[in-house]
């Protein structure tokens, strides 16, 4: 499934979507300590989605990360394609290097099947959506 790292990105992420909603604006170790994420990686990942412009964010007093009006929605197909490449969407199921519909794996056909539902339920889903989820009760991000 997803790499540590997007599972980490994702969470930050609603993470800081939660919080600027409270008009307030988390640093790393916040982040880190409330997505139970070690706390270097925590920066490396917020690092490079600021770099990229997922995200803002602010040095110094009353700084953090931030959601700003000029950064797009992004879905979680976007943030997962940006940080681990699209293998998760594309890859055979089971490994193989020359998998294709002429030369199918064992497992091509339903793999495939499996891949494009879950292709569709992470373009169709952004961090906002979920966040509004957590925010309305239906769903948590910490338990």
């Amino acid at each position: 499934m997803l790499t540590k790292g997007s599972e980490y990105a994702i969470r930050a992420l609603l993470y800081i979507q939660l919080q600027n909603w409270k008009e307030k604006r988390p640093g790393v170790i916040e982040i880190a300590r409330e997505i139970e994420a070690p706390e270097a990686y925590t920066a490396k990942i917020l690092h490079l989605l600021t770099s990229r412009d997922f995200l803002g964010s602010m040095k110094g007093r009353g700084g953090g990360f931030f959601y700003n009006d000029i950064q797009p929605e992004r879905n979680l197909y976007d943030i997962i394609v940006h940080l681990e490449g699209d293998r998760l969407f594309t890859n055979c199921g089971i490994g193989l290097k020359n998998c294709s519909d002429q030369d199918p794996c064992p497992l091509h056909n339903e793999f495939a099947k499996v891949r494009n539902e879950l292709m569709k339920l992470f373009k169709n889903e952004s961090i906002r959506s979920l966040a509004e989820k957590i925010r309305d009760g239906k769903a948590v991000l910490k338990l």
